[in-house]
């Protein structure tokens, strides 16, 4: 998505939603922000800039404790969406792996790769010098033989454990704060992304028989059901994260703007050619990975065109 960084920071009484409506209206935003924090293809940083929110949520992370207290009224609401938006796609996205892995992985394909029209422009906002396009390569390549060397080394059979669930919180947080990074290819080509989002789906699990349990007037399922080896390391890798980086993203945003948006270029085109299927159990399932890698696609460039008519409002 392009010009992630043409909003200036808005007032504070602008920000602050002012009565039910626009407090809903956040959490409604809050939960695309969740979804696109999942969701393979689209930035959840990339839509807190659509959104208006980026800066006060950078400042959140850089500054904590002021930046609540300034922008609680703002926070309160979007955390609450993200936190729906997150879980609840989340046991989405775990049916769907169940359902058909390859397909499954083919729309997320297509998600990401229709991003990179949108990735190539932002690279190029701030304008493109040859220095530029050999950065763009050299990242790639550089990605592309680590991911490789991966591949065929031992760590490939990965057995996800608290430790991997702690990397996936971290190189999700670093993506929440880097507006056009998804780190989902990366995680998927890793095969940790399926057992991570079965475990966040856990939550969803839980709050349903919940709700079912005081609809029956039955006892309340115990809170063991919860894959916590998964949720409360991933949080902290979130976190951590986002607080460590923050402002030395937003150093080298505002100033190496065409570098970093490059490097993030041959991150996304690397990763992403790595997880293209290569088995597939007949024509059909071809055909159906085809369609979806395309619906995808057609997908992200939407949510590019609907991002951009928002930021020109």
């Amino acid at each position: 998505m392009s010009n992630v960084h043409s909003n200036q920071p808005a007032a504070e009484q602008d920000l602050a939603p002012k009565n039910l409506m626009a407090w809903l209206f956040r959490v409604l935003q809050g939960a695309l922000i969740g979804v696109g924090a999942i969701l393979p293809g689209v930035s959840g940083g990339v839509l807190m800039v659509i959104f208006g929110i980026y800066k006060p949520i950078m400042a959140l992370f850089s500054h904590p404790f002021r930046s609540f207290k300034k922008y609680y009224k703002l926070f309160i609401p979007v955390i609450i969406g993200w936190a729906l938006g997150f879980v609840v796609l989340a046991k989405g996205v775990e049916l769907l792996f169940g359902a058909d892995s390859a397909v499954a992985t083919c729309l997320f394909l297509g998600l990401i790769l229709g991003t990179v029209p949108s990735l190539w422009r932002e690279a190029g906002q701030k304008g493109r010098a040859r220095k530029d396009v050999i950065t763009l390569i050299i990242s790639f390549v550089i990605v592309l033989c680590l991911l490789s060397l991966f591949k065929f080394s031992s760590l490939s059979a990965i057995t996800p454990n608290p430790w991997w669930y702690l990397f996936c919180g971290g190189v999700w947080g670093l993506s929440l704060v880097l507006p056009g990074l998804s780190s989902s290819s990366i995680l998927i080509f890793m095969g940790l992304y399926e057992p991570m989002t079965a475990g966040i789906g856990s939550v969803a699990t839980y709050l349903k028989d919940v709700i079912a349990a005081l609809v029956a007037g039955s006892a309340v399922p115990a809170l063991s059901q919860v894959q916590w080896g998964c949720i409360l390391p991933l949080g902290v890798g979130i976190l951590a994260s986002a607080l460590l980086f923050a402002r030395f993203v937003d150093y080298l945003i505002n100033n190496h703007h065409a570098l970093i948006h490059h490097v993030i270029l041959g991150v996304v085109l690397a990763s992403t050619l790595l997880i293209i299927p290569t088995a597939y159990t007949g024509a059909l399932q071809i055909v159906l990975c085809i369609v979806c890698a395309a619906l995808g696609f057609v997908a992200a460039l939407w949510l590019d065109k609907w991002g951009s008519g928002i930021r020109k409002e």
